[in-house]
């Protein structure tokens, strides 16, 4: 059976299920963007670390060969560690103006940015990497974070959203994700009533296992009720994207990706609600791989759902699943990925 066809069928049998786009009452019904995540900024293990040593952020060179493939959106991960050193204080200016510096030169270039807090719901107070909940680390905290970031930025008009926490995960039953996200949600208003809000899910944002994980956030409270929902995909066994054996030992097929984003895609459907694929991405020496991507990718776009690709950024050398150009020379990913730029 075709690509095509089978994700046609695929479609089919989501309609018969009740779970069609037509159900969508808030969703934007505009083409979105398909991006990059340029990572960087979340780099390193100490911190708050030592700019252009342990960590870096994008350039403008980086953002003229986003423009230049044409994507019109970066996802761009960085470190509450970094920007606010003390729980309650003011961010820090170097780390700001380093931030406005990747703003504003994407605004240039018609690049919207979606910030991402890359912390997997923790944080280092001293020494010590606290989960949200404990050690003194409180959902007011994060709020915090959020309101100054949203008075920071509520004036640019290139903000996509702003990305709560990268990969929640093993959250505690005290302090659940939903109630953290609440708090940041409300904050973010106080400032900014116009941008999204994107929440990403807990157990790692996964897609798969969003129903298990995610359905509570589905009771958030958005008072400008724009909010987009964030699921992450890999496609090897454990979807972790650590990829570490060969396409046969990780019991893959071409049609892994829209097996697994399935549950994610009901879950929005049947909420009226907004989605995306903030992270995907495949090794690059497989082309049964790059299949599996170019179905997952072509789904995507027929549903109305965009994404960006884990990952591109200035530091990544040779990694298998980087697609940032090697010495001027493309990376294989990117003949699939730069045919899809903006969802149907």
């Amino acid at each position: 059976m075709g690509k095509k066809v089978l994700i046609s069928f695929l479609v089919a049998v989501m309609m018969l299920s009740g779970t069609t786009a037509q159900n969508f009452s808030k969703v934007k019904n505009d083409p979105q963007p398909f991006g990059l995540n340029m990572a960087g900024a979340d780099f390193g293990k100490n911190f708050p670390g030592v700019y252009n040593k342990d960590y870096t952020y994008p350039t403008a060179a980086n953002l003229d060969y986003v423009k230049s493939k044409g994507f019109r959106l970066i996802r761009l991960p960085f470190k509450w560690d970094r920007i606010q050193h003390e729980l309650y204080g003011e961010l820090v200016k170097d780390e700001l103006k380093r931030l406005k510096y990747v703003v504003d030169e994407a605004a240039k270039r018609d690049i919207l940015v979606l910030f991402d807090l890359h912390n997997y719901g923790r944080r280092y107070l001293g020494e010590t990497r606290h989960i949200i909940g404990e050690g003194g680390l409180k959902p007011e905290h994060l709020a915090d974070l959020w309101g100054k970031i949203a008075k920071e930025f509520c004036g640019y008009k290139n903000i996509w959203g702003y990305g709560l926490m990268n990969e929640p995960n093993n959250m505690l039953d005290s302090m659940p994700w939903a109630r953290i996200a609440q708090a940041s949600i409300l904050a973010i208003r106080k400032y900014d009533a116009k941008n999204s809000i994107v929440v990403g899910g807990d157990s790692w944002s996964s897609a798969e296992r969003w129903m298990q994980y995610g359905d509570n956030l589905k009771y958030l409270y958005d008072p400008a009720d724009n909010l987009i929902f964030e699921a992450h995909v890999y496609f090897d066994e454990d979807a972790s994207g650590t990829y570490k054996k060969s396409y046969e030992e990780e019991k893959a097929n071409p049609y892994k990706g829209i097996e697994r984003v399935q549950p994610f895609i009901k879950w929005l459907r049947e909420n009226n609600f907004r989605g995306f694929i903030g992270e995907y991405g495949v090794p690059d020496k497989d082309e049964r791989w790059l299949v599996c991507l170019d179905n997952f990718l072509a789904y995507l776009q027929d549903n109305g759902i965009n994404g960006t690709y884990w990952a591109a950024g200035p530091w990544w050398g040779k990694n298998f699943m980087a697609i940032q150009p090697i010495n001027g020379e493309e990376r294989p990913q990117m003949k699939v990925v730069e045919k899809y730029l903006w969802t149907k």
